[in-house]
């Protein structure tokens, strides 16, 4: 089983930085394959950051330039750092691995 837990989301002014976060724990190989999805309001659920640079074209052209992924092996976390916020990113923000989901976390940009 693995379990995968996202934090650092909250409200944030439109041009701001925000970092979240996802640990996982269980029977995860590599935390370098988690990927970063989200889905706004009325909206599909969409990539915004893959666990390989290769995948790039993959993400949503509204992020591309704004959001990149850090990783600690040790703490077993992937950082999703979010710059130049704007009121569309507003959205709930998911990692997955293989198929698992964590729960969420949301962000919202708003002045």
């Amino acid at each position: 089983q693995v379990q995968l837990v996202e934090s650092g989301g909250g409200l944030v002014s439109p041009g701001g930085s925000l970092i979240l976060s996802c640990t996982a724990s269980g029977s995860v190989l590599g935390i370098d394959r988690i990927r970063w999805y989200r889905q706004g309001p009325g909206k599909r659920r969409e990539l915004v950051a893959p666990w390989s640079s290769t995948l790039t074209a993959e993400v949503a052209d509204s992020v591309k330039g704004r959001l990149f992924v850090s990783a600690d092996n040790v703490k077993r976390t992937v950082y999703l750092h979010m710059t130049s916020l704007k009121p569309e990113d507003t959205a709930m923000y998911y990692c997955k691995y293989l198929d698992f989901w964590g729960q969420g976390t949301q962000v919202t940009v708003s002045p």
